[in-house]
Order: C-alpha cells, then sequence, then structure tokens
C-alpha cells in the first residue's frame, strides 16, 4: 500500500504495514479518537471475512461503505487447526446489524428479538447467544453500548470464552474497564504508532485517575 495515501499516512497503519502485529488470546488497543483503532480492526474483520459494519464471517450485511483498503493490504496467518469463524461487533452499527439478522431469520433454531431490549441489553444478549461457537471475536469500542456493569459483564463473557479456549479477543475501546481485561495484550495506539504498555501506564487510565479524584478541579484546569 503506498505510504502517502490514507490510511497508511496513519503511524499505526504505517507500522503494521511494515513490521505486522501478534495478536495473543487477547489482545486491547486503546488510544485517542482518529488515531487509527478502528481503522486496524475493521481490516482485520475485512480480511477474515466479515461484513464492514458487523456479523459473522460471511455476513454480507451493508449498508454505506466507508471502509478503506487496508484489508486488501494485509494477510492474516493462523495457527494449525485455529476456527475460521468469527464475529465483529460494532456498538454504531449494531441497529443495521440487529435489522439484517431480523431480515435473515436463522430457520434452525430461535434468536433472540434483539430490536426489543435496549442497545446494551442487545449486545450482551448477542455475545451470550454465540458464545459457545469458536472463532475470532472482534469488537470496535463496545463501550458505546454498555454501561459500567455492562462492560464488567462483557469482559466476564468474553474472558470465558477465551478460557475455555473457543475464541480469541481483539477490541479497540475507550474505557478503562475493558483495558484492564485480565491477561490481555494491551497496545498503546497514537502518533508514536503502536506501543505495548502496562493498565497503570495507559494515558486513559492516568487521565480517569485524575479526573476521578476532583472532577471540579480537572474540568477548571481544561478551562
Amino acid at each position: 500500500m503506498p505510504r502517502d495515501e490514507w490510511p497508511a499516512t496513519l503511524p499505526p497503519v504505517r507500522q503494521v504495514l511494515d513490521d505486522g502485529l501478534d495478536l495473543g488470546p487477547v489482545t486491547v488497543l486503546v488510544g485517542d479518537n482518529g488515531v487509527g483503532k478502528s481503522t486496524l480492526v475493521e481490516a482485520i474483520a475485512l480480511a477474515f471475512g466479515m461484513a464492514p459494519e458487523g456479523g459473522s464471517t460471511g455476513s454480507g450485511h451493508s449498508t454505506r461503505p466507508s471502509e478503506s483498503s487496508l484489508w486488501e493490504h494485509i494477510r492474516l496467518e493462523r495457527d494449525f487447526g485455529a476456527a475460521r469463524s468469527g464475529f465483529f461487533l460494532r456498538a454504531e452499527t449494531m441497529h443495521g446489524f440487529f435489522t439484517y439478522l431480523e431480515q435473515h431469520p436463522n430457520l434452525s433454531r430461535p434468536e433472540p428479538v434483539f430490536h426489543e431490549r435496549s442497545h446494551g441489553e442487545s449486545f450482551l444478549d448477542f455475545v451470550i447467544d454465540r458464545a459457545r461457537w469458536p472463532g475470532l471475536w472482534l469488537l470496535d469500542e463496545p463501550e458505546s453500548a454498555l454501561s459500567f456493569s455492562g462492560c464488567l459483564t462483557l469482559v466476564a463473557l468474553l474472558q470465558s470464552i477465551v478460557e475455555d479456549g473457543v475464541g480469541q479477543v481483539v477490541l479497540s475501546t475507550h474505557s478503562p474497564v475493558l483495558a484492564a481485561f485480565p491477561d490481555a495484550t494491551v497496545i498503546e495506539v497514537g502518533e508514536w504508532g503502536l506501543r505495548r504498555s502496562e493498565w497503570a501506564d495507559l494515558d486513559l487510565v492516568r487521565d480517569h485517575r485524575a479526573f476521578l479524584q476532583d472532577p471540579a478541579r480537572y474540568l477548571r484546569h481544561l478551562g
């Protein structure tokens, strides 16, 4: 991919194109808006055979194409015997994805009626419903749909999937709760590219701590 062509102009994307990226059983990408987290997760999903707006492997769900061509310039390498199925969840496009599922019902078994639940409840219902299936789980900023307790529930659900040996997880997040996923490889994404980090050393965590210690002082400082 030409390095002067977006999204290769983003340092994290350029680093992946030049050096590759090893994904552990759980990989968490954290960083500010616009640094390339979602672009990387989206490219992995497309290269794996998932729809850009969410869904399972082979899903054809799409409303307005906006994805980059990055996925055409990366190659995924699987361990021998690794599952070829997977799920991609984007909080911002879940309404359209649930409509797609409603219009294409599973004839072999009943599914939850996701539109009859709240945004966060339907998000968790989907993970619970698919948790027994092996595969790659890709999640793009799922905290957008979830409360604090919902984030904790999601971590517990995904942890059980990984510990049962049926899944691998890659997620991007602004949430310090999701970034604290036990035993995850945490990668901070920014103008420097990609760098592994400990949870306590993340800018995300330091900023939340400073705010919670004295919200009024923190906001005055911003002003």
